[in-house]
């Protein structure tokens, strides 16, 4: 049963904090590299948290388009590289190369929005 406050958000967000401004600053080579490297896993793990199931949502969408019918996002997935595979899809392939696109864009979103083109990132406001 999960917990008012701090729920996992904030507690993913303390965690992160503390170790970026507390932890690294105070730990020299490899210690310092391996709190980093914490702070950065729980950074990515917040943006999952926040964003994953919107994205997780529109790549499904996408894919039922493509594939014409409706399934899992996972499921869909194994069946779009299945008829990659095989050369089984459509002449016209722009639906499919906007969806890789709009895919990996969101796979960045997720492990690091720096990786972007600035006009792919989304607006700070």
């Amino acid at each position: 049963m999960p917990h008012e406050r701090p729920d996992a958000k904030e507690l993913i967000e303390a965690v992160s904090e503390f170790l970026s401004e507390k932890v690294v600053p105070n730990l020299p080579g490899q210690g310092g590299f391996h709190a980093r490297v914490a702070a950065n896993g729980l950074t990515i793990a917040l943006r999952e948290l926040e964003q994953g199931p919107a994205l997780t949502a529109a790549e499904q969408v996408r894919l039922q388009s493509i594939l014409g019918h409706k399934g899992e996002a996972t499921d869909l997935n194994v069946e779009l590289v299945e008829q990659i595979r095989a050369g089984d899809l459509p002449a016209d392939r722009s639906e499919l190369l906007a969806h890789l696109r709009a895919t990996v864009r969101d796979k960045l979103l997720v492990a690091n929005p720096k990786y972007l083109l600035p006009e792919d990132r989304p607006d700070p406001s």
